[in-house]
This record gives structure tokens, C-alpha cells and sequence, in this order.
């Protein structure tokens, strides 16, 4: 039976990145926490891909959005760094990513994917998994789906805001609206 991670502190991690300005460099959780930043990191399956690419792009077109909510995206695949940059470089129109506001991380050793519980070991590969972390690096949502499905970037905006209201919001909540008083 896996072991629950949510409300624990989350894996922490450092890996090689292609950063928004198409160089090289590094992520980590650390990092993010030492800048009292709320971290969304996620995973996706592969370079080069088909659902990959449209939220992939959906997050860094919406990425102002998670900036004004001190968080900082990163999304990251089993891929490496230079084929991340290659996609990067290839025009949206051909299935490319253009231009990405946040960093795309390389875990090619498998360990953050395998940490984090979304690794597909007989394919190398990572599920679709989305996880927020706190900026004290406490894991404060998980979600993890097959990689046939696209997440929505509405759902985790909600979820972040939610997270960072500090209260008990209930079913259909949105930004702005009460939370429960008890």
C-alpha cells in the first residue's frame, strides 16, 4: 500500500532545467521555500507529445496568475534537458512549445518521479501528476491522472487560492467567497 503524502513534507528535489530565458540551470524546493514561494510542480509524460504540449502551454500562458500568488510552476518529464529545449524551440503551430514562462526540468534519473510516486518504471515515464507545496515545503495537494487526460489550469488556481486562504472552503468554492466559519 503506498504511503500518504499529502500533509507531509514533500520530497525535495533539484534538478537540471531549461529555464524561461532557453538556458540552462537548476530547480529545486529548496530554493523555492528559502523565497518563501508556494511551488506547483508537475509532471508530464513526454516530449514531443500531443496532450503534453496544450497544458503544458495553458500553464505559462496563465503563469502572471500563479506569479501573483507567490507560486512558481515547474513542469518536469523523464526527458532531457536538450530535447526540452529542442520543443521549447519548435513553433506551437507544429506542436511545439514556443516560448514557456516557467522552467521545464529534466528528471532523467527518475529519482524526483519516483519519489513523488508517478513514475511508470517498466516505461521510464511519468504519470500526470500535480502536486502544490507550501512554501514551509509542506505537500498540500495531489493529484494524479492518466496521461490521456489534460489538467485543468482553472482547477489549479482555485486549489492554490484555496490552499492560501488558511480556511475550510467547501464544495465549489471560488476565489473570493467565504470560507466556512466554525
Amino acid at each position: 500500500m503506498p504511503e500518504r503524502m499529502v500533509g507531509k513534507q514533500a520530497p525535495r528535489f533539484e534538478m537540471e532545467a531549461v529555464l524561461p530565458n532557453k538556458e540552462f540551470g537548476k530547480v529545486s524546493l529548496e530554493e523555492n521555500m528559502k523565497n518563501d514561494k508556494w511551488t506547483v510542480l508537475f509532471f508530464y509524460p513526454m516530449d514531443f507529445t500531443f496532450v503534453c504540449p496544450t497544458e503544458i502551454t495553458a500553464l505559462s500562458d496563465r503563469y502572471e496568475e500563479f506569479d501573483d500568488l507567490d507560486a512558481v510552476v515547474i513542469g518536469a518529464s523523464t526527458d532531457t534537458i536538450h530535447t526540452h529545449l529542442a520543443w521549447i524551440k519548435t513553433d506551437r503551430k507544429e506542436n511545439g512549445l514556443g516560448d514557456l514562462n516557467y522552467a521545464l526540468a529534466a528528471d532523467t534519473n527518475h529519482v524526483v518521479a519516483r519519489d513523488y510516486g508517478v513514475l511508470i518504471e517498466e516505461d521510464g515515464i511519468a504519470l500526470r501528476g500535480l502536486f502544490i507545496i507550501s512554501p514551509e515545503g509542506e505537500l498540500m495537494y495531489s493529484v494524479v491522472n492518466h496521461n490521456n487526460i489534460g489538467r485543468d489550469v482553472d482547477e489549479t488556481l482555485r486549489v492554490l487560492q484555496a490552499l492560501q486562504t488558511g480556511g475550510l472552503c467547501p464544495a465549489n468554492w471560488k476565489p473570493g467567497q467565504a470560507t466556512l466559519n466554525v
